[in-house]
């Protein structure tokens, strides 16, 4: 077996282990040993590409939604090249950026890409990163697919329906029972408490709340005030701190609700929201948010892979609240040992076999015509 075809094996068999330690997984020994059988056999042949494993130590941080991801592709690739190190360490997509532009990173990940225009401390990311990078450009590079869920704590209740605009509501703080009419009204064979709906979000700057922000404007933009950003869009609920805290939050209060990358949802074992965009209400699982991927455009110039999601009109059976997570590097600029070793990881997270083993963590493969582009930049990375 070559180095590609092990590192891949052994994130199969890893994400295994990593389900078991985050919580319960709903993948099987047969499941385990073809996606294992399935990385051996086919890996040097996805990218055209060839790993090197040079030495060094290569430091990422930033968006906690995709933190179980690379921690089962970084320990993975790790240990079997066992000659470099790469080490991805969660703080929250705008922590990741800064620190990423002020040299203490060699790559960031993010729910959002760069911006290109000030943010509310004048900062233009796009290009503070630039200077980071000795004057080259930083490309966004979509690695990761996170779908997001609405978790819900509410006894009894298996399976909700809500739409964006009775989301809103709540988040605003319009609707504040569970047995509010409009829920009711959506949810005609659950029986709806009257108790109250605790809602819980990010009070850090996420990626996270920036993406179900777009979400929430296109689709309820008479119940959207402001415009989108890291920053909580709402008026209702209590702030918590990264992924985690909002998911313990809503695990440990009745009635409790809250946004969330899928994993955190399924972790907790939380009651996860269906949603109906207009179009039937949907399921969150790997086939309708990979659905949703399908219909997304890469907008961004040459190999910086910006991706602009659709959120409305995307008939049935597609879950709408899905997001890219990128990782953010130079193209150029950073010292040839660690953008050597930055490169050889990012082929190998690209691959379509490392794709694959994320699904049982609650992530949807990269659609193929995506890793391609993704290949390409991968490549370009000097």
């Amino acid at each position: 077996m070559n180095r590609f075809a092990k590192i891949a094996a052994l994130v199969a068999v890893g994400a295994l282990t990593f389900t078991a330690c985050g919580g319960t997984t709903e993948t099987g020994s047969t499941t385990a040993n073809t996606t294992t059988t399935a990385a051996s056999e086919s890996a040097p042949e996805e990218t055209g590409l060839e790993l090197t494993c040079p030495a060094g130590t290569v430091n990422g941080g930033g968006a906690s939604s995709q933190d179980i991801a690379m921690q089962a592709l970084t320990q993975s690739y790790n240990t079997a090249c066992n000659s470099g190190q790469v080490i991805y360490t969660k703080s929250g997509s705008g922590a990741g950026i800064k620190d990423f532009y002020n040299s203490q990173l060699q790559f960031a990940g993010s729910d959002s890409a760069l911006k290109t225009s000030a943010n509310s401390d004048g900062v233009v990311e796009a290009e503070k990163v630039k200077e980071r990078c000795a004057g080259n450009d930083g490309w966004n590079l979509p690695l990761i697919v996170s779908p997001v869920a609405f978790a819900y704590n509410l006894e009894g209740v298996d399976n909700l329906v809500l739409t964006p605009k009775v989301m809103m509501d709540i988040f605003n703080g319009t609707i504040t029972t569970w047995d509010h009419d409009e829920i009711k009204a959506l949810n005609a064979d659950a029986t709806l408490p009257s108790q109250a709906i605790n809602v819980f979000y990010r009070n850090d700057e996420s990626g996270t709340t920036e993406n179900v922000a777009n979400y929430l404007q296109a689709t309820a933009p008479e119940q959207f005030k402001g415009e989108p950003s890291k920053m909580y869009f709402g008026t209702a609920g209590e702030g918590k701190k990264g992924t985690q805290g909002v998911a313990d939050a809503v695990k440990e209060t009745a009635g409790g609700f809250g946004y969330m990358e899928w994993k955190f949802a399924k972790d907790a074992q939380l009651g996860i929201t269906a949603i109906d965009n207009g179009q039937g209400a949907v399921e969150l699982t790997a086939e309708t948010a990979g659905a949703a991927i399908d219909q997304a455009e890469v907008t961004g110039e040459g190999n910086n892979l910006v991706v602009e999601l659709k959120f409305t009109d995307l008939g049935e059976n597609v879950y709408p609240m899905v997001m890219i997570t990128y990782t953010i590097a130079c193209s150029a600029g950073l010292p040839e040992g660690e953008a050597a070793l930055l490169k050889d990881f990012l082929i190998y997270a690209s691959s379509a076999d490392a794709q694959a083993t994320l699904v049982d963590q609650g992530y949807a493969p990269v659609p193929q015509e995506m890793l391609e582009k993704l290949h390409t930049a991968i490549e370009a990375l000097a």
